[in-house]
């Protein structure tokens, strides 16, 4: 059985499920290297426009598998600090590779979300959390420092600074009501649902234009760092008129003319 499982219920739409029940899922060197090369594959996938990612059994993510041998243990000692910086790099560019991927990513977040797992769903574009999603940073309670996997970038510009500084700091678990109230989710879901929200939310993104979404999703991403208005104003403006060319806007608007004889 293997430690990630993908498929697509409809062409356009890529069901990627991590697959260590028994773990809560938790982050092995194998499954780190799957996400990798799967992610890659979907990303030079044409036919594939939304992503929806999620856990199988009761946990999302429950971060960092802790009894998995890790591959730089024989490197300890004088080699360690170099090996186990490209271990750690491994696992850190998962978010910022799910931040470039072209396809929207909705977290269908079905259970606890912890430490890496919760720095995977906060790189993704939209939170689908279950009622009984757990959050939880986790990582300083490890003797860590409280920032990993870009949740130093990522949290505070989902939930503001105040709150994140708090889930960081403090690691405490929040529930999926409070992940809704701080706006780390947008959405709650029945336990036994959540994919079947985040499904019908990627129809929704797969009835809109294809560049459309895909230019939407990097400009979102790109503007967070405009250092002002008029540099996000170009950038939303060349994006525009971009899909303007693209053949989608005018059969967008054929379509609206045809319901509005109808």
């Amino acid at each position: 059985m293997s430690d990630l499982e993908l498929h697509y219920p409809r062409p356009d739409i890529a069901v990627l499920t991590l697959n260590r029940p028994a773990k809560l899922n938790a982050l092995s060197y194998e499954l780190v290297c799957d996400l990798h090369t799967t992610l890659d594959q979907i990303r030079a996938n044409n036919d594939c426009r939304v992503v929806v990612l999620t856990g199988a059994g009761r946990g999302f993510c429950s971060g960092l598998d802790l009894t998995d041998p890790n591959p730089n243990k024989a490197s300890e000692g004088i080699d360690f600090p170099r090996s186990g910086m490209r271990w750690q790099e491994l696992i850190a560019e998962l978010t910022a590779k799910l931040q470039r991927l072209r396809q929207p990513v909705i977290a269908a977040v079905n259970g606890v979300a912890y430490g890496g797992g919760l720095g995977i769903a906060a790189a993704c574009d939209i939170r689908v959390a279950a009622e009984s999603a757990r959050f939880c940073t986790q990582f300083i309670k490890l003797g860590l420092g409280g920032c990993d996997i870009g949740v130093s970038y990522t949290l505070p510009r989902i939930v503001g600074a105040g709150p994140a500084f708090d889930l960081i700091l403090t690691a405490r678990t929040i529930d999926a009501q409070e992940a809704l109230r701080i706006g780390l989710v947008s959405r709650i879901s029945a336990d036994g649902t959540v994919v079947d929200d985040a499904l019908q939310i990627a129809e929704t993104l797969c009835s809109y234009g294809k560049f459309g979404v895909e230019s939407t999703k990097q400009v979102l991403w790109a503007n967070l760092e405009a250092p002002s208005l008029e540099a996000a104003l170009q950038v939303e403006n060349r994006s525009q008129i971009l899909a303007s060319t693209s053949g989608e806007m005018r059969e967008a608007s054929e379509a609206f003319r045809r319901r509005r004889r109808s």
